[in-house]
């Protein structure tokens, strides 16, 4: 399957009549002569297929909370071992993590690590989970499933962080590997994708579909609030609606600030008053578990009961306070089942962050 020892070959692509070959891992198709590369960079044609230029290759690795992929009923206060690798196939002109998944050159991938590797630094570092961040993991997938196959054998959780813009087949291998995900919902309209992702809602709304109906894999949502593009009481009504009818109430749906960036430094950030608005119209709307991000906010970060409305879980940024679930992760005060993976104690990562290197 190796090429190099950064090059693997892929499966999911296709010849066409004109002598392009076309790339069927994401709704964006891209048709590829010899040396081409796709708009996620790391995807290109060579030797008349379709290869991965990124393999074991990262922007850097860095042990975060798990708060901040951000996952807030997926064994909370633990900490996981993020990375990522260059490109994306997407185009969102809003990208808060753009030096990375903008990226256009290789040299962005200074560090390296097989799968093995990766797994011997979580475990050295005492993390359980491996998060596939930063960019999205979907077009590196060749290598996140090598790494989280070895998750598997080292009883390492696996998450992966993204938009879910992929096609059905990879989608359905992918997931198959993940146990964790946080799917950033970025807007909901397809004017929106189009005009300021260059993608598509309904892809993204298939992928949750999926998630939601044919896997066991824990997510929860995120999106970004935009001033004046996608922050309107009209839109955050159809999209937590959306969410409670199709997905349910228990889940976690994340709203986080926008600050300028990349292609939209002009646009102001977003008001602490647009997140909990959010917060409550999407509450009203049936959904229990909605959070602030990216502000400081001690109730939009905290979890409360979706049947007593007590307080179950304190947050104050990634820091944890009170913990009002018994052993069975059930409400202390109603005994109701709070809904995701918790253990009976909290963990006590915090807000470090701590990068790390990768030996050979």
């Amino acid at each position: 399957m190796t090429i190099s020892s950064s090059t693997v070959k892929t499966k999911y692509w296709h010849k066409l009549d004109d002598g392009r070959i076309q790339c069927d891992l994401c709704p964006r198709y891209c048709h590829l002569h010899e040396n081409q590369r796709g708009l996620c960079f790391i995807r290109e044609r060579q030797d008349d297929q379709i290869v991965l230029s990124s393999y074991g290759r990262s922007s850097g690795f860095c042990v975060d909370p798990i708060e901040k992929k951000p996952l807030n009923h997926y064994f909370p206060g633990t900490p996981v071992l993020s990375f990522g690798t260059a490109g994306c196939n997407l185009a969102c002109k809003f990208c808060q993590n753009w030096d990375m998944s903008k990226s256009r050159e290789m040299d962005t991938l200074c560090e390296s690590a097989s799968p093995e590797q990766l797994c011997k630094a979580a475990l050295q570092t005492d993390c359980r989970h491996i998060a596939f961040t930063y960019n999205d993991p979907v077009i590196f997938m060749e290598y996140a499933i090598d790494v989280a196959k070895e998750c598997q054998a080292n009883n390492i959780n696996t998450i992966a962080v993204t938009a879910g813009y992929v096609c059905d087949e990879p989608r359905r291998e992918f997931f198959n590997y993940i146990d964790a995900a946080n799917i950033d919902l970025k807007a909901f309209t397809e004017s929106f994708y189009k005009k300021q992702c260059g993608g598509s809602l309904a892809s993204t709304l298939d992928t949750l579909l999926y998630l939601k109906t044919e896997t066991n894999v824990w997510f929860e949502i995120t999106t970004l609030l935009i001033p004046g593009l996608n922050d309107s009481d009209k839109e955050i009504e159809s999209l937590t609606k959306w969410v409670a009818n199709n997905l349910g109430g228990d889940i976690p749906l994340h709203f986080s600030a926008f600050h300028p960036d990349w292609k939209m430094k002009n646009t102001p950030s977003t008001p602490p008053s647009t997140l909990s608005r959010a917060r409550h119209i999407a509450m009203h709307n049936g959904l229990h578990h909605v959070y602030t991000g990216n502000i400081h906010d001690k109730e939009g970060g905290s979890t409360y009961c979706a049947n007593c409305n007590k307080l179950l879980i304190e947050r104050d940024w990634y820091v944890l306070g009170r913990w009002e679930l018994d052993q069975n992760g059930k409400c202390n005060h109603c005994n109701h089942p709070l809904a995701g993976h918790f253990d009976p104690l909290p963990g006590e990562w915090g807000a470090k962050r701590l990068p790390i290197r990768i030996w050979n």
